[in-house]
């Protein structure tokens, strides 16, 4: 023994992968259910029904066209499964023209990618038909144009599937929406503290946070368009138009609400960093915050929207610059006015019009 003391290896938290891979499993539940039904169909159709010798492009197709992610809209299947039912199509021509082999390889591959990076500017698409095609030319077959039958009915399987075993919107869109706002409370209480304090260390961590917000409104503007769009086509989700009619208006509104925090605490780090605290300004963004914190229980249930509003109101009637930092400069002022914006995108993501909420701001 040398006396040195040793470091420690931390441990790994190992625990939690079960659970992350749990809560994954129960995501993709419906979805895994669709891959199966679908694919599972469309080959016993092409070869029970049809009798095609060995469908894979019908398989294939309906898994690549669905697959696991998070965007289901059906614009989307059908765009993918365009693009690979135009790969088979020139794959099949190839082969009947001029067979099978390297050359014959490489003619399918440059002119479905070409043709499919013409017809669509989603990377997706061209990759799609390249897959199909080499599918095509590398597996033989001996009927001409069966396999383009099977990419047909691959195709029609997984918008069937869409339609009639549809992936759970509303929750998928609940889930983000929560996630967003849980970030955004915390972002703007982190800004909240660096004004409070005085702190420029605890304003940029507050504005590092506000600008890593940004993908969890793609992530929540996703899942609530692809809802949309799969209950307009899907009768077991009419009753979920108006929720998630709802949470777009609130993820628009919600959407501007976290650019102008981003303002907020770019305004606050200048302002601080001479060590003066402001808890005007720090009571005013955390009041805005409960606001907040109201909106998102008002997802699960409407009956907390009235409330937002009745607070959001309030601390809205009291946004005058001059009259809350009469002795003020005119950045603490100038701060004061940012949180103007702020106050009328949380306001519209309550149900106000973009006019009424403005007209509830005192005039300056």
């Amino acid at each position: 023994m040398t006396g040195e003391p040793t470091a420690t290896a931390p441990v790994p938290t190992v625990r939690k992968y079960p659970r992350e891979g749990w809560a994954r499993l129960r995501g993709s539940a419906v979805a895994i259910v669709q891959l199966v039904v679908a694919a599972s169909a469309a080959f016993s159709i092409a070869h029970y029904g049809l009798g095609h010798p060995a469908p894979l492009i019908a398989a294939t197709v309906t898994i690549s066209s669905l697959g696991l992610v998070r965007d289901a809209r059906p614009w989307r299947v059908l765009e993918t499964v365009i693009g690979m039912v135009l790969g088979v199509f020139v794959a099949e021509l190839v082969v009947v023209t001029a067979g099978s082999g390297w050359w014959q390889l490489a003619l399918t591959l440059a002119v479905s990618l070409s043709i499919a990076r013409f017809v669509s500017p989603q990377a997706g698409f061209a990759i799609a038909a390249a897959i199909q095609s080499i599918i095509v030319v590398v597996v033989p077959a001996q009927v001409p144009f069966l396999r383009l039958l099977d990419a047909l009915i691959g195709g029609a399987m997984a918008l069937l599937v869409t339609a009639l075993i549809p992936r759970s919107p509303l929750r998928t869109a609940l889930t983000d929406a929560a996630r967003l706002f849980d970030a955004f409370q915390g972002a703007a209480g982190t800004v909240a503290q660096g004004l409070r304090r005085g702190s420029r260390v605890r304003a940029e961590r507050g504005l590092e946070k506000a600008r890593s917000l940004q993908t969890l409104v793609d992530d929540w503007r996703t899942s609530v368009e692809s809802g949309i769009a799969i209950a307009r086509i899907s009768p077991f989700l009419r009753r979920q138009r108006f929720e998630l009619a709802r949470y777009e208006r609130m993820r628009i509104s919600m959407d501007l609400a976290v650019r102008n925090l981003r303002v907020v605490a770019r305004r606050s780090v200048y302002l601080v960093d001479d060590g003066r605290t402001r808890d005007v300004a720090a009571d005013l963004l955390l009041d805005l915050t409960r606001g907040a914190d109201l909106l998102q229980s008002s997802l699960t249930d409407i009956t907390f929207e009235p409330a937002a509003r009745e607070l959001l109101t309030a601390v809205a009637a009291r946004l005058d610059p001059v009259a809350l930092v009469p002795d003020g400069s005119l950045g603490d002022q100038t701060l004061v006015t940012a949180l103007r914006p702020l106050a009328t995108d949380l306001l519209c993501a309550a149900g106000l019009s973009p006019a009424d909420a403005r007209a509830l701001l005192p005039r300056v």
